[in-house]
């Protein structure tokens, strides 16, 4: 029988390089939490004069950047603090690490022999002024590149196209049209430029001290790389930039060894020699790592606390929420009709409601319209799926319709008759409708994208604290729900994706992530509590109501148009 056990009185390291910090969290060989560490960028590093992490461009709409100095200096101090923490660098056997995905750094030719040859006794951020082609890097809050999707699009015979490729249709913050975009406004600054990475290859590549592949998963990020086959797309390379192949370098699987600690680290902060640096990946795949949500039909939903409040679709009536033993189960009513909030705008696979995201796994690759696709981060051949709902605040800007939803009895849409109206209902009535009609839009959108029957579903965030929500999200998901105590999962899942990448070394070949933790799940950062409870008589209510909302929402675009 195969070891599975990691070496004992061992450290694994894992880094969440966000979009407004650098955290980091390490994990003993029982993957119990050790010690965590985070430097904010506005507030640790303010001589850049950030906001937020970013700068917002106002000569240039849509533009928005990082400098990316800002990160390399922000790699110093945490582990300055990691130092000051009295964390034994020398028992860290494996670090891996999490990037804000779609971000692109462009290294100045001759940035490598840098990169090889780092003084210890010197700042990191000393050593690499001068060492990039383009100083701010372009990241995933960016929408300056409308044009340069049109025409990755055009390339690929057509937005359906394009996604059927790549996982994707195109979208501004995605990598291949920053990079275009760089090329063609910037061309001497991209013709200086030998290598380009992503956030998380960029970080992996200060620590080992040569340029790190690109990950499959974030590399599907980009809208460059052939999903099916796992490597770049020459179609889509040229008519991205001349030259890109070379620039990008290799993409390799996520749980695959970038290389060894670079000596700078070594001697600075005495880590071990032997200790590995596993392939980053972007943010969103750690942090399904860090929940353990490796087979399909595991669902991951990302609440923040506004979205208890703002767009919806749902039954006329407020309903009561009881509890039993802790969980959460709406109970039955009689109700009169349903209510439905929908915005007059809709992008292209995003419906504009409150900040939410839907995650799930899948072994079965249905790209579309809708929808982001990346390969597994955990598993070589299956995928994860991501649905993004956009800021809530952008709902109060565009407005939105309001119907009810007369003669609906919960067993037929025969009958139904819909009725726009303009005047608010009462509270308790609008807030059932937002709360049900935001679990109802991401059924109706999951299920058109191919989302297979869920059997568990995990929340996060801010209003996974509330039971009344969870017990809606149970009925219209027809599955139980679970919580986690993880408000770290990006860099805790760099940690158990570091531990994973070890196990795999170790053993010449992949190692399934769940015998990594299987027999670990009772460990505080691993343990999820069952939530909610579906009642299975509303389950199929809840099917119907997802088919009419998607039916009206349908025809609102063909009027209206979208974004």
């Amino acid at each position: 029988m195969a070891d599975y056990s990691l070496p004992k009185d061992s450290y694994f390291l894992g880094f969440d390089s966000s979009t407004q910090s650098l955290k980091a969290t390490v994990l003993d060989s029982n993957l119990n939490v050790v010690t965590t560490e985070l430097v904010q960028f506005d507030t640790d590093l303010p001589h850049y004069k950030t906001k937020d992490g970013v700068y917002r461009d106002p000569s240039v709409n849509g533009r928005i950047v990082s400098p990316t100095l800002m990160w390399v200096e922000a790699l110093d101090l945490v582990l300055r603090k990691l130092s000051s923490s009295n964390l034994d660098f020398g028992k860290i056997a494996a670090i891996s690490g999490s990037g804000q995905q779609h971000g692109s750094v462009y290294w100045k030719n001759g940035s490598s022999s840098l990169l090889s040859s780092l003084e210890p006794k010197k700042p990191l951020v000393d050593q690499f002024k001068g060492a990039f082609s383009v100083n701010e890097s372009p990241i995933w809050m960016d929408s300056s590149t409308t044009a340069q999707c049109r025409e990755l699009e055009k390339a690929a015979g057509g937005a359906l196209e394009l996604s059927q490729l790549t996982g994707s249709c195109s979208y501004e913050r995605f990598t291949g049209p920053q990079i275009k975009k760089i090329f063609e406004t910037h061309p001497e600054a991209y013709k200086n430029t030998e290598r380009i990475s992503l956030v998380s290859s960029f970080m992996a590549s200060l620590l080992i001290g040569k340029y790190a592949c690109i990950d499959e998963s974030d590399g599907a990020g980009m809208n460059l790389m052939n999903i099916k086959k796992r490597a770049w797309s020459n179609k889509l390379l040229e008519a991205t930039a001349p030259g890109l192949e070379e620039k990008l370098g290799k993409i390799a699987p996520a749980h695959s060894v970038a290389g060894h600690i670079a000596p700078y680290f070594l001697d600075r902060f005495r880590f071990n020699k032997n200790c590995l640096v596993i392939l980053w990946t972007g943010d969103n795949l750690n942090s399904v790592a860090g929940l353990t949500v490796s087979t399909p039909g595991d669902l991951v939903i990302s609440l923040g606390t506004s979205d208890t409040g703002l767009t919806g679709f749902g039954f006329r009536r407020n309903s009561e929420v009881k509890r039993e033993g802790g969980q959460s189960t709406p109970k039955k009513q009689n109700r009169e009709g349903m209510l439905l909030w929908i915005l007059t705008d809709i992008s292209c696979s995003h419906l504009l409601v409150s900040v939410a995201q839907l995650n799930w796994i899948t072994d079965d690759l249905q790209p579309s319209l809708e929808g982001n696709v990346f390969p597994n981060p955990v598993d070589t051949k299956g995928y994860m799926v991501m649905l993004v709902y956009k800021n809530g605040s952008l709902t109060r800007e565009v407005g939105f319709h309001r119907y009810v939803l007369e003669n609906f009895n919960g067993e037929t849409l025969e009958g139904v008759n819909e009725r726009e109206v303009e005047k608010e209902f009462d509270g308790a009535s609008e807030v059932r409708a937002v709360t049900e009609g935001q679990f109802v839009s991401m059924r109706g959108h999951a299920e058109r994208v191919g989302m297979p029957s869920p059997k568990r579903l995990i929340a996060t965030g801010g209003a996974s604290v509330n039971r009344a929500i969870l017990g809606v999200a149970a009925c219209v998901f027809g599955c139980e729900v679970y919580t986690v105590q993880r408000p770290d999962s990006a860099s805790l899942g760099a940690a158990l994706r570091a531990a994973h990448g070890w196990l795999c070394n170790n053993n010449g070949s992949f190692v399934p992530f769940k015998c990594l933790y299987e027999h670990k799940t009772e460990n505080a950062s691993l343990k999820s509590k069952l939530a909610a409870i579906p009642d299975i008589h509303l389950v199929p209510k809840y099917g119907l109501m997802a088919k009419k909302r998607l039916e009206i929402e349908n025809r609102l675009v063909e009027k209206v148009g979208r974004l």
